[in-house]
């Protein structure tokens, strides 16, 4: 029975959940934002499960609208500083992965911040994909090891990437069948998982259920067994 230790979501869908409920598209942002809370939560309470990441802005999210980017901003950094008590209290690890040289002074020193102060977490790590891109990634992760004297190996460019687990599950909510630049080295055996679900209105039971079919599934790794 497999058991899924990294779960890798892309949060699809707040803007179109606020648009259907007849809101500002920054309405869907702040309740999507709750359920992060939620299904952090439970994650963390879950003891097969070790990391957790979403992706929460993209390297090319910031060709929306510059309010909407504005506010994304503000909601990211008055999360993090409302959300540190929750992760000590649930033990989980902050981790971010991105550039985060793009965002503000402020917001650098919030991410950092949370991520220190939780270092000592030895629970679940969540981690936030932040200004990220896959090929962004691979592309830094080259860059450093590009004066190696030494064949580059793939545990090496592996070990060079912001993220250095391998995904068990990606699921995807909102409809779309499609990776959009997200963890495209670290999915590469993932189980994929689409749902037409809003972000908003993903719930803890329809992840268990994902859970429940992804222990069924026989993963083969390009092998016969």
């Amino acid at each position: 029975m497999n058991t899924a230790t990294h779960i890798a979501i892309i949060m699809d869908g707040n803007g179109r959940w606020a648009e259907l409920q007849g809101k500002n598209r920054v309405k869907g942002h702040e309740v999507g934002a709750q359920i992060v809370k939620e299904i952090t939560t439970y994650c963390s309470n879950n003891k097969d499960i070790q990391r957790l990441t979403l992706y929460a802005f993209s390297t090319e999210n910031w060709k929306r609208p510059k309010l909407e980017v504005e506010f994304l901003m503000k909601l990211l950094e008055q999360y993090l500083k409302r959300e540190l008590p929750v992760y000590l209290e649930n033990n989980v690890r902050f981790e971010p992965i991105g550039d985060l040289k793009a965002f503000s002074k402020s917001l650098q020193k919030t991410i950092k911040d949370v991520e220190e102060k939780t270092a000592h977490c030895d629970g679940l790590v969540q981690s936030l994909a932040l200004n990220y891109g896959a090929q962004n990634e691979m592309l830094r992760a080259i860059n450093k090891l590009k004066n190696t004297q030494e064949t580059i190996t793939l545990p090496m460019l592996s070990d060079a990437l912001d993220c250095k687990q391998d995904v068990d599950i990606l699921i995807r909510t909102g409809g779309d069948h499609r990776l959009s630049n997200f963890l495209l080295w670290q999915s590469a055996y993932a189980e994929l998982f689409f749902t037409n679900t809003l972000w908003p209105d993903f719930t803890i039971g329809e992840l268990e259920s994902i859970l429940k079919k992804f222990t069924k599934i026989e993963r083969r790794f390009g092998g016969l067994k």
